[in-house]
Order: C-alpha cells, then structure tokens, then sequence
C-alpha cells in the first residue's frame, strides 16, 4: 500500500552518549510496526524525534509524504501520539480531558462530541466519564491516554510503552485495542521491552539495542536469524557467572544466560546436551526446579545477536 513513515540514517546525541545511531526503517502504510528492546535502547528518543518533539542531529524523517525538518505542523497533523507518561490532568474528568485534547486538534461543536463519545467506547470507560482522572487505576489511566491519542483519527499512531505498569486486564484491553485500530486503517508504529506483546501485535519488527537496529523483519524471519536452534528454558536458583561459563563451554551450547525468569540456553540439539546441562547446574550447587524446550523466540534472538537477555 506505499511507505507513509519512513526514518533515514538517523542519529541523536546526548553529551558524549549516542542514544540514536543511524537508524533506518520505513512502515507500510496500514501495518503495526514494531519497535522492541531494553530500556535505554534508543526507542523513546526514536519517537520524540518522529514526533517532532526533538531535533536529530543527523538523518530525516519523512510522514505522509512531508519532512519533519522543514514540515513539522504537517507531519504533526497525521499523527497520534501516546507517551510513555500519561499526558491527562488529574483533576479534569475523563470527558473533560478528551474535550481539551479534542480542541487541540482543533475539534468543535458536533464533531468534537463525537470523538469524545467514540473514545470513551474505544477505552472502554463511558461509565466512569464524568470521573475524575485521579480516581482511575493505572490502567484506566493508560487506556484513556490512548484515547486521547486518536481523537482526531490520526493516518499514523506512535505508542511508546503503553503498557508498562499495569494490571493483566488492562493490559489485554489495550492489545486489542491497537488490533481495533488498525484493522480501522490506522498505522502503528509499537514500542515495548515485552517480547510477548510485540510477537503478538506485529506485522514487521525491528529489534533495537545501543541506539541501533540490529534486525528486522517478520518474526519469523527473525526467527530465521537463530535458525533450527531449540531454546532451553531452566527455572534454576543461585547461577553465578562462573557457572554460566561453565554451562556455556557444554558441547552444543552456542548461547546462555540468565533473564529474569530462567537460565536461557540456545542450542540445535536439546536432547544432547540437557543431561550435561542439569549436572552441571546441580554439580555447583544451583537447583534446578524445572525444564523446557520451545521453538526461538524473540528473546532468544536478542540473545544470540547480543549475547544478553533482551531485559538486561
């Protein structure tokens, strides 16, 4: 269907740290692009860039066909933004704030009403409109920022970890909101450190570390980058990092580490290193309390190109 954002050697400096560093990637107009990696990778400053809420020091950005150096108020008006804080005032109610943010997008009369109607069914709170936002949950909260985000029915819907910090619940909703969106026609350009979500969303996604992409595509072709390797999982206590090394000097381990969850290990043959693996973890005290194999995933893709867990 045609490029409608499209990023070009992209660079932004802080002092002497490169938070963006040469990026490039463009989105298809009607996909949900994703953009994935630890904190401190880059994604925000990506956004804000976008956005027009910073100056790059290099590259161009170019939305619906205008250039946000010399064309900012045009690439404004195709987008919708919801930030990683949420941008409401706490003492407006829910219809309150989305009237306001409904005339900044220059919004009246009839046309604004229905926004703000439309809206509140989108965030799935026209029960609690006449609420003020500071008795919300933290969900409801992100799920009225969304809300306020596509008011105007932007072409193009940059979200900058919308999900961080929030119930189950609320989450879901929110996963199936951006379906609803773009299955409406709007592009989305998805950021996240939650793999999970990001496997679930995306149509294309560019895996991003250190201000850089390091790969991007379908997620099965990235999966494609770790090949037929399986993705042993061990739920273990007490790892340190000399007996990391040892796990990884194994025959067949090509990649380990430890997430948050478990001790991650890639390798093309589970069943031929799995006995080797648990003596050796019980070997050095640690205790194993359980073991699984699953196909590569976005994480063990991450830990293959970097050799650390996506959430380190």
């Amino acid at each position: 269907m045609g490029v409608i954002v499209e990023v070009t050697d992209l660079e932004k400096r802080f002092g002497d740290v490169a938070a963006v560093a040469g990026v490039s990637f463009a989105l298809e107009q009607g996909e949900i692009f994703g953009l994935l990696g630890p904190n401190g990778a880059g994604k925000t400053t990506t956004i804000s860039m976008i956005s027009c809420l910073l100056d790059p020091d290099a590259g161009s950005i170019v939305v619906d066909g205008h250039s946000a150096g010399t064309e900012a108020r045009a690439v404004k008006a195709s987008l919708g933004v919801v930030p990683q804080e949420v941008a409401l005032y706490p003492t407006l109610t829910a219809a309150e704030n989305l009237a306001f943010w409904g005339r900044m997008y220059g919004l009246g009369g009839a046309e604004l009403k229905h926004a703000v109607d439309a809206a509140l069914e989108l965030a799935g709170l026209e029960d609690r409109a006449k609420q003020r936002i500071e008795t919300y949950s933290g969900g409801m909260k992100r799920r009225i920022n969304i809300a306020a985000g596509v008011l105007h029915t932007p072409k193009v819907l940059l979200m900058d970890e919308p999900t961080v910090g929030i119930d189950p619940q609320s989450r879901n909703h929110i996963l199936e909101t951006v379906k609803k969106l773009n299955a409406s026609g709007m592009t989305v350009l998805y950021t996240s450190h939650y793999m999970e979500e990001v496997e679930y969303l995306c149509d294309r996604i560019a895996i991003m570390d250190h201000g850089k992409i390091i790969a991007m595509g379908t997620l099965n072709e990235l999966r494609d980058v770790v090949g037929g390797m399986d993705v042993v999982s061990v739920a273990v206590t007490d790892v340190s990092e000399s007996v990391l090394e040892q796990v990884r000097a194994i025959p067949g381990v090509r990649q380990a580490d430890q997430t948050e969850e478990a001790l991650a290990v890639l390798t093309p043959s589970s069943g031929s290193i799995l006995g080797k693996l648990v003596a050796t973890l019980e070997s050095e005290g640690a205790h194993v309390t359980s073991v699984s194999v699953t196909e590569p995933n976005l994480e063990s893709v991450f830990l293959h190109l970097t050799g650390k867990s996506l959430r380190d």
